[in-house]
């Protein structure tokens, strides 16, 4: 017999499981690099750019374009990598409280982490 009861008080901790996962995902980081390590970016799990490393090499007037689109690399670099952490935590901060039901990705139905 269906448990309606039960089946809300899950939900309601899948919620607060989520939202204190979300919450947490400051503490999940990842680097990204370009140049050939020149340019350095650390971001959060929240995907908010932390840190910007650039070599003293890049820091001339004449090369602040190259910088630029390094900078930009690196942070792409970064954010590519940290979508599995992302899913992973999430993952990690659910686990038992729903079943496990093929094709439904909590990452999308918790605000797209």
């Amino acid at each position: 017999m269906f448990d309606m009861m039960g089946m809300l008080g899950k939900m309601k901790d899948l919620q607060a499981k989520m939202k204190e996962a979300q919450d947490s995902l400051t503490t999940i980081t990842e680097s990204g690099e370009a140049g050939g390590g020149m340019v350095k970016v650390t971001i959060n799990g929240k995907k908010q750019l932390l840190k910007v490393e650039i070599d003293e090499e890049l820091m001339k007037p004449a090369d602040r374009e190259i910088v630029q689109d390094l900078v930009v690399a690196a942070t792409n670099k970064a954010m590519d990598n940290i979508e599995g952490k992302i899913r992973q935590h999430l993952q990690a901060a659910t686990s038992g409280l729903l079943p496990n039901i093929p094709g439904m990705d909590l990452g999308s139905m918790m605000g797209g982490f």
